[in-house]
């Protein structure tokens, strides 16, 4: 299946194609292009879907907790160059015929996707996220800053200063929820010193130390070309859009090196140990109401195969019916409900198991529990049957596709980031996994996931364990410290 094929290119002498792959299992010819002025990344997935996606990302590491990335996200999309409108976003999701239509930051990067079955709609919403990403209004308009970020507030004289702002407000909502709080205390205990031991985020007790410059700073620094990855999906001219591409935007810069590089974690000698509290109000009871979280990092985002091999454990030690860490944990009394959990979209995975409604003087069972399920299950072997289950799992819902209301070539996007944004080189490495799951069917002949319990999750010391204990009142007590 060849769509445009090597004479689009020899038309586009601005961009040269770096590779070029027939990928049956998203049934598309991948293209990877980098624009020879700019320096930008661009990834094209030509195929018969009507459902057309773009999207336009940027790896923008953060260094502290002030949450820069997130407030950038919201506020470029309050106006631009070509779009001076207060809210263009806004009035796109009323007036387009977009099947999606926003914007995500994650740990390390933020990304911009919209996709639309409509053509002309399509471009129209490309334009404008481009526009908005390049030339947004925040250069001269700091009251975006002090909306989509924080201000003081003083109603009345006689009032107590507070602080307001569209992504402080957000944060402080999800700062107040137990699992979202034990999912960042676990990123910041794994990686102390790389961008995955701040809030990216924000923490609502730092997001009032980012200054309006450091804002601009951030923007400038991190959204040029030369640190863009531009993901067009579907069936459309993409010869046409990758010239207005370079017409519009790319043609007006030049390339650039720009330091986004994440760096690995070292590993550690021995696991982190760490208890923090959680709030929790006057009528929940303190008793049984403790987390407890034991993780380890797994390898890098390079390794394909082990990703899925531990997303893969992940579902046979913890989720499935029977599963055998899980009922272990549930047998020894610790807990009332016991969760894994396998975060793949990072550069330096993370596994973890959590007990919840547990006591703080679990911990040490709750180790010793893991450990000796792990050791028995690694010597006496797994069921193939279940490995198999969950690997025929795996397939099904990829062959599938179905994603609920995210389009397929949205979701393929997102999946090209696992590898694109830590290898320029390797976009395509998460898009191939009707291959890797018949490597993994193969490997069940084996001791193959056995020994991937011994080296990365008993053997492994790069790991912590966390207790998350409630606390009365511990929303207010911030406040007053705020």
């Amino acid at each position: 299946m060849i769509f445009g094929g090597l004479q689009m290119f020899r038309s586009l002498p601005q961009y040269d194609v770096i590779k070029t792959e027939e990928i049956a299992d998203v049934k598309s010819t991948g293209t990877l292009l980098r624009h020879r002025k700019s320096g930008a990344r661009i990834l094209l997935l030509e195929n018969n879907d009507e459902n057309k996606v773009f999207g336009i990302g940027f790896r923008t590491p953060p260094s502290d907790s002030t949450g820069v990335a997130h407030i950038l996200e919201h506020s470029v999309l309050c106006g631009s160059e070509k779009f001076p409108s207060k809210d263009p976003f806004v009035e796109l999701a009323k007036g387009s015929l977009n099947t999606f239509l926003n914007a995500m930051t994650y740990p390390d990067k933020t990304v911009y996707p919209i996709a639309s079955c409509n053509f002309q709609d399509f471009c129209n919403l490309m334009e404008v996220y481009m526009d908005a990403v390049f030339f947004p209004n925040i250069y001269h308009k700091e009251e975006i800053f002090r909306q989509e970020g924080w201000s003081y507030i003083l109603e009345n004289p006689e009032d107590e200063l507070t602080c307001n702002g569209v992504v402080y407000n957000e944060m402080k909502g999800a700062f107040s929820s137990p699992d979202d709080m034990l999912d960042r205390e676990i990123m910041n205990s794994l990686f102390p010193d790389t961008p995955y031991g701040v809030e990216s985020g924000g923490d609502p007790k730092v997001i009032p130390e980012l200054k309006y410059s450091d804002f601009l700073s951030f923007h400038s620094r991190y959204y040029h070309p030369s640190n863009c990855y531009i993901y067009l999906y579907g069936d459309m001219d993409m010869e046409e859009r990758l010239a207005w591409l370079d017409r519009e935007y790319l043609c007006r810069y030049d390339a650039m090196e720009i330091d986004s590089a994440i760096p690995l974690q070292k590993p550690f000698d021995k696991p982190a140990e760490l208890t923090i509290a959680y709030p929790v109000s006057e009528a929940e009871e303190e008793k049984d109401n403790t987390y407890l979280a034991w993780n380890v990092v797994v390898g890098e985002a390079s390794d394909v195969n082990l990703s899925f091999a531990m997303a893969v454990l992940e579902y046979v030690l913890l989720s499935a019916p029977g599963a055998p860490l899980k009922q272990a944990l549930l047998d020894a009394g610790i807990g009332k409900d016991i969760e894994g959990g396998y975060d793949g979209g990072i550069l330096q995975p993370v596994f973890s198991v959590v007990a919840k409604f547990a006591n703080a003087e679990d911990k040490d069972k709750f180790v010793s529990v893991i450990r000796e399920t792990l050791q028995k299950l690694a010597d006496a072997g797994l069921e193939k049957k279940a490995l198999l289950a969950a690997i025929n799992n795996l397939e099904f819902k990829f062959r599938e596709a179905d994603y609920g209301n995210f389009p397929r070539g949205l979701m393929y996007g997102i999946d090209t980031f696992d590898s694109w944004l830590y290898d320029d080189n390797a976009p395509f490495d998460y898009l191939k996994q009707l291959e890797v799951c018949q490597f993994l069917k193969e490997q069940t002949k084996g001791r193959y996931f056995e020994e991937l319990i011994k080296s990365f999750l008993i053997e492994n010391t790069h790991a912590s364990v966390i207790v998350m204990e409630p606390e009365c009142n511990l929303t207010a007590k911030e406040d007053e410290r705020v």
